[in-house]
C-alpha cells in the first residue's frame, strides 16, 4: 500500500454500518456507497486520499491486526478475540459510543449453587467425575474464553464452537455454559441463563482503531493526522505509536 492513500475499512451492513456512517457524516465527513449494499468500496466526499472499504466487522478486526488495513471501525471485543496479543498491533484511537455490550459467562438458571467464578471452578473440577465428560463451553469467544477461565483458574471443561444463537445452546443439550456478548441480557433471561456475579469478561463498543502493521509512509501519517483531526482530535501519543 505504499502508493496509496488511507484504507478505512467500515462495517458492511446493520446497525454498526448505519451507526458508523453517522458518526462520519456528524464530522463532514459523508461515507458515499455508490454500488448499493452489495457493494465493498466506498469514498468519502471531498477526501479523495481516504479509500472505503466494507467488510464485515470481524474481518475488520482481522485485518488491522495483520495491517492490510490502515484503519477501521470494529468492535473492541472483536479486536482481541481475532488474535491472542491482537490489540498490541493497533491503536484504540476513538470509542465511538456505539455497538456496545458486555461479554459474560452465563450458566443455566437451575444451576442455584453457582453464582461466581469460584462456585464454576469448583463445578468444573467435580463435573468429569459425576457425569463422565468436561464441561461444555459454547461460545463465539474462543481466545477471550481461554484467558478468562485460565486467569480463574479453570481448566477442566472444553469449548464448543457457536457459530448461531449461543444462548440457545445449554436448553439445547449441546453445551453446558455458554461465554456470549449481551447489551440488555433480556434474550439471556428468555433462555433462562443467568451471568454469573463476577463473570464480565469484558465490556466492549464500536472504537475508531489504526494498525500498527499498516505501511506508514510520512504522506499516510500526515493523512492520518489530518483525518483524526476532523473526527475530534488526535489521541495524545497515537502517531509515536506507528
Amino acid at each position: 500500500m505504499t502508493d496509496e492513500g488511507l484504507v478505512l475499512a467500515v462495517p458492511s451492513k446493520g446497525r454498526l454500518e448505519e451507526e458508523t456512517r453517522r458518526v462520519f457524516g456528524e464530522a463532514r465527513l459523508p461515507i458515499a456507497r455508490p454500488g448499493g449494499a452489495r457493494s465493498y468500496v466506498g469514498s468519502i466526499k471531498n477526501q479523495p486520499q481516504v479509500s472505503v472499504r466494507f467488510y464485515p466487522a470481524a474481518e475488520i478486526a482481522r485485518e488491522l491486526i495483520v495491517g492490510a488495513i490502515d484503519l477501521g471501525v470494529t468492535g473492541s471485543d472483536l479486536i482481541h478475540e481475532a488474535a491472542e496479543g491482537g490489540a498490541e498491533n493497533v491503536v484504540f484511537v476513538k470509542p465511538l459510543a456505539f455497538g456496545q455490550a458486555d461479554v459474560v459467562v452465563a450458566v443455566p438458571d437451575a444451576w442455584i449453587d453457582v453464582t461466581h467464578l469460584v462456585d464454576l471452578a469448583d463445578v468444573a473440577s467435580d463435573f468429569r467425575h459425576r457425569h463422565g465428560r468436561w464441561l461444555r463451553v459454547a461460545t463465539k469467544y474462543v481466545h477471550l474464553t481461554r484467558k478468562f477461565f485460565a486467569d480463574w483458574g479453570i481448566a477442566e471443561y472444553r469449548i464448543v464452537e457457536s457459530a448461531g444463537a449461543t444462548e440457545a445452546a445449554p436448553a439445547s443439550a449441546t453445551a453446558d455454559l455458554i461465554v456470549d456478548i449481551t447489551s440488555s441480557g433480556e434474550t439471556l433471561a428468555a433462555n433462562s441463563l443467568r451471568i454469573l456475579e463476577d463473570g464480565l469478561v469484558m465490556k466492549s463498543e464500536a472504537n475508531l482503531i489504526v494498525s500498527k502493521a499498516a505501511d506508514w509512509t510520512p504522506l499516510k501519517k500526515a493523512q492520518l493526522e489530518a483525518l483524526l483531526s476532523m473526527m475530534g482530535g488526535i489521541p495524545p501519543g497515537t502517531s509515536t505509536l506507528l
